[in-house]
């Protein structure tokens, strides 16, 4: 029989080193939060734009993974809402004048249609004839992008060149430094709506729907709504990443968007963690750092390692799912526990 004593420990909350779980957590994201906001000063122009970058993957994941991760649906296409929220941002700002800044949320809700509408007859199919749907649209959306009869939008082949913002307001920051100050301001929100949204009932019913769709259906859950409007929310996210990544960059082109982009969006949301919030932001670090390493190895190796960039990306991709089976995520939560167990 459990004691009042045994009850009142049970419902204190566990301190670690003498502090609370929660006030770690806080502690922690407020040391994230000042380290993120001084790097830019303390990097060089080009790795600001590299973190800028990150910070612009990891929102393109952060969607995805709300899909896939906590929706349990595999997309294989989501290259196409980056292109989607990149052109949407392009085509605004050169073609219609709109500030650049006005453009973000603009292509973001482009994006969520797209997504919605394909969604709804796309929803219907199972798990692999869903991604293979997917994969169709990311195939098709470069093809589109470079069709003649939208020229005059799209720029065909060449693309749209944007000009890189100043800081506003006479503030005393680089082009680099700004963009990267503007992704981050973008960033927060959104991983803090993502949080609410799946800690809320409708987060529950999005994983009750990975879970179990029969079961959740039974409890009064309408899986193809719910489907429709993760797939609408996820392309929100990644529509308002491409629209970021269009502004940082500077440039967009249907080549910018290649199948292969939809795959390292999968990969990222693997090597960092299913159903994880913050472990977007190592697969985001992974998607920007590991091939520029890996061509850095293979030009350290000569003329006859040309081919091998794409051999150590896939061997260092491997080494990490063996050592990392469930992503950084998993991996952090599992040291987490040990590090709680100790005290």
């Amino acid at each position: 029989m459990t004691t009042v004593s045994e009850t009142q420990a049970a419902a204190r909350p566990q301190l670690v080193a003498g502090l609370s779980v929660a006030t770690w957590r806080r502690l922690i994201l407020t040391v994230a939060l000042v380290a993120a906001l001084a790097l830019p000063f303390l990097v060089s122009s080009y790795h600001t734009f590299q973190l800028t970058m990150v910070l612009v993957y990891a929102m393109a994941l952060l969607g995805l993974n709300l899909l896939t991760g906590f929706n349990g649906q595999i997309s294989l296409g989501h290259g196409a809402f980056y292109a989607i929220g990149a052109y949407t941002t392009a085509i605004l700002v050169t073609k219609l004048g709109i500030p650049y800044w006005a453009t973000i949320p603009i292509a973001g809700v482009v994006s969520l249609a797209v997504g919605f509408l394909f969604g709804l007859p796309a929803l219907r199919l199972e798990v692999l004839y869903l991604a293979l749907a997917t994969f169709a649209l990311a195939l098709v959306t470069p093809q589109i992008l470079k069709y003649k009869a939208f020229d005059a939008v799209t720029g065909g082949v060449q693309g749209i060149l944007l000009d890189k913002p100043d800081a506003p307001f006479g503030l005393p920051l680089s082009g680099d430094q700004w963009l990267y100050l503007l992704a981050l301001a973008v960033a927060i929100p959104l991983v803090w709506a993502a949080e609410n949204l799946i800690r809320g009932r409708i987060g529950r019913a999005i994983v009750a729907i990975r879970e179990h769709p029969v079961a959740a259906e039974t409890m009064g859950v309408n899986a193809s709504l719910y489907k429709a409007l993760t797939f609408g929310v996820s392309a929100f996210y990644t529509g308002i990443a491409g629209a970021l990544g269009g502004i940082v960059v500077g440039f967009v082109a249907p080549d910018s968007f290649p199948v292969l982009l939809s795959l390292s969006f999968l990969v990222g949301i693997v090597v960092g963690g299913l159903a994880s919030v913050w472990g977007v932001l190592v697969g985001a670090l992974f998607i920007e750092f590991v091939p520029n390493y890996a061509d850095q190895i293979s030009d350290l190796l000569g003329e006859r390692a040309k081919a091998l960039p794409w051999a150590i990306y896939g061997l260092l991709l491997i080494a990490i799912m063996y050592l990392m089976p469930t992503g950084a995520a998993g991996l952090v939560k599992r040291l987490t526990r040990g590090i709680m167990r100790e005290f």
